[in-house]
């Protein structure tokens, strides 16, 4: 038991270090003056958003990027709050604005998937922007992806996100989570081996994810339009997969307001990890949840046994400072600190809350957006 759990932090505190490193090693990329030339369809899916889309639709506006170089696809996806007038009354105040509103053609068990096919097939520029409708734009993102695409000319981009900020310990607890996935996805490209992506804040190829067949072959699954996109990329093209590491490239998105709803996403998240093609995700799903197991274990028996008590405190103790090199750098980046000072406390409870979210997410079904899905 000792020697086991000694193993798995090893692997474990190896592949934070190799995430701590990797994240460095990705340049940054700042705003300056080049001639736009790439064209830009934003997809933007929707339901029963009417409360977010005006804060979304403003960002868009403020847009620095020239208005006959994109076009804003908002897709409808059988909402029925009053989104309706709120989207007209705003065409006819910017009518410069290329802005289109589309309703859902639905063929698959994913609704999300259909809204973005649904998009892009009527879409008429050559690179495909997508983000959420719970989101705010930086006013350079087309600006970024850019000079990026000039740059590195890739076929695929990840760009970052954050929570915007609140102040409860459910936020904190939620934005921490959050803050150590980002780290972890930047540290996985720095390493050239991408886990993760997030659709609130992605650019690719249309001709690409044409070719590719799209998400032609995950259907089944409700989420995970991002991930399992990005696996095709990689799969075809790995030195085309890019990360935007900008401040200025940034999307805004907001937390959960609920622990249930929480606790809903992250079986959501968990669900679609059992369908990812890319053994090194998988692994570091695997690593993670034994690294938490095997602290809450020692825990346990550092209570019943004194002579655990070493043991448990290197381990713990090691997975702590770790953590938080990723974490706290990972905030900086971000501009979003100050769920720091909550680290340690989140800390003690994260273990039981990693094994409780694997738990459900292999029996429990997900809702998402009003609708039931099963895994």
């Amino acid at each position: 038991m000792i020697y086991l759990s000694i193993l798995i932090s090893i692997i474990y505190l190896a592949l934070i270090i190799a995430f701590i490193i990797g994240f460095k090693k990705i340049a940054s990329i700042e705003n300056k003056n080049m001639i736009p030339k790439n064209k830009f369809s934003i997809v933007i899916p929707f339901r029963n958003e009417a409360h977010n889309l005006p804060n979304l639709l403003k960002s868009l506006l403020k847009l620095n990027y020239p208005l006959e170089l994109f076009e804003i696809l908002l897709v409808n996806d059988e909402s029925n709050d009053s989104f309706s007038p709120l989207i007209e009354e705003f065409r006819k105040q910017n009518p410069l604005l290329n802005l289109c509103l589309i309703q859902n053609t639905r063929k698959t068990n994913s609704p999300k998937k259909d809204a973005i096919n649904t998009a892009i097939n009527l879409s008429n520029f050559e690179w495909i922007v997508t983000t959420d409708a719970d989101c705010v734009v930086p006013k350079s993102w087309l600006k970024l992806f850019n000079r990026c695409i000039e740059e590195e000319q890739p076929l695929f981009i990840s760009a970052p996100i954050k929570f915007s900020p609140q102040n409860s310990f459910l936020f904190h607890f939620q934005n921490l989570n959050f803050t150590s996935l980002i780290g972890s996805t930047l540290g996985g490209f720095g390493i050239k081996k991408p886990i993760m992506c997030n659709g609130a804040n992605l650019c690719y190829c249309k001709k690409t994810f044409l070719e590719f067949n799209g998400f032609e072959g995950n259907e089944n699954i409700a989420s995970g339009d991002d991930i399992f996109l990005m696996e095709k990329m990689l799969k075809a093209a790995p030195n085309k997969v890019k990360f935007l590491k900008s401040e200025e490239a940034i999307v805004e998105t907001k937390s959960e307001n609920t622990w249930k709803l929480f606790i809903n996403q992250q079986i959501r998240w968990a669900s679609k990890s059992a369908s990812y093609k890319n053994m090194f995700a998988k692994s570091v799903g695997i690593i993670v949840f034994l690294e938490n197991i095997m602290v809450l274990v020692l825990g346990i028996l550092s209570l019943l046994f004194p002579k655990f008590w070493s043991f448990f405190i290197l381990v713990f103790g090691t997975k702590i400072v770790v953590d938080f090199i990723l974490i706290a750098q990972t905030s900086v980046f971000l501009k979003n600190t100050k769920s720091l000072k909550y680290y340690f406390s989140v800390s003690l409870l994260y273990p039981f809350f990693i094994i409780f979210i694997g738990c459900l997410s292999t029996f429990k079904n997900y809702e998402w957006k009003g609708r039931s899905f099963r895994k």
